[in-house]
């Protein structure tokens, strides 16, 4: 269907970066791959590691940390800058934490599994510091498809000039486990367009 990936370097990216599920991630020379890197963790904590679809990508931002912080964790502006975000509602006040929760939604076109659909993602943020990192995890669900679980660990490294943003996420689910090749498709790519849109983003808030 597709030049083979191996599985432990894809990440179904739907509820955290639906935007692929509308088209690939653009080329950019700031935006790596890195599945041989060190697993990204918040507070000790990373992705699944029993899950058999995940991606791990990451980008410098020339900003700084705190323009980074606030554009990604900002969760109710993300439609403002991710045209694949349709909407998002806090559930909970005040900056995320421990137990924040937040719902948004993405569209996800018709795969040889799945109609089209809305996909409609409850995040729970698990570990968060402040300008460093969170990571987030929750089901994603819509009609005719549906991802069980999923992870999404965020990291934030000051460096000269900017920030290294590196993000790493994965989904477990007996629906997707059954077709990964059209998951990896279809999903992984959204986390690379997701990255490549808060560096847009955050560099044109630092402007």
């Amino acid at each position: 269907m597709f030049p083979t990936i191996p599985l432990r370097s894809a990440l179904v990216a739907v509820p955290m970066a639906a935007a692929a599920l509308l088209a690939a991630a653009p080329a950019d020379a700031a935006t790596t791959n890195t599945a041989t890197a060190d697993t990204v963790t918040c507070r000790g904590q990373g992705i699944d590691p029993a899950a058999q679809l995940h991606h791990r990508t990451e980008t410098f931002v020339q900003a700084p940390p705190s323009t980074v912080w606030k554009v990604q964790t900002g969760v109710e502006g993300w439609p403002d800058w991710q045209a694949a975000v349709t909407s998002v509602r806090r559930l909970d006040p005040g900056p995320l934490h421990p137990g924040s929760r937040f719902r948004w939604t993405t569209p996800a076109p018709a795969t040889p599994s799945s109609p089209a659909t809305t996909l409609v993602i409850t995040s729970t943020v698990q570990q968060v510091q402040g300008d460093r990192c969170i990571r987030w995890t929750g089901p994603a669900i819509g009609e005719g498809l549906s991802i069980d679980r999923g992870v999404h660990v965020w990291t934030f490294t000051p460096v000269r000039g900017g920030v290294v943003v590196r993000t790493e996420e994965s989904w477990t689910g007996a629906q997707i486990e059954a077709d990964p090749a059209t998951a990896i498709k279809y999903l992984a790519p959204g986390l690379d367009r997701w990255l490549a849109d808060l560096k847009t983003a955050a560099e044109a808030r630092h402007c």
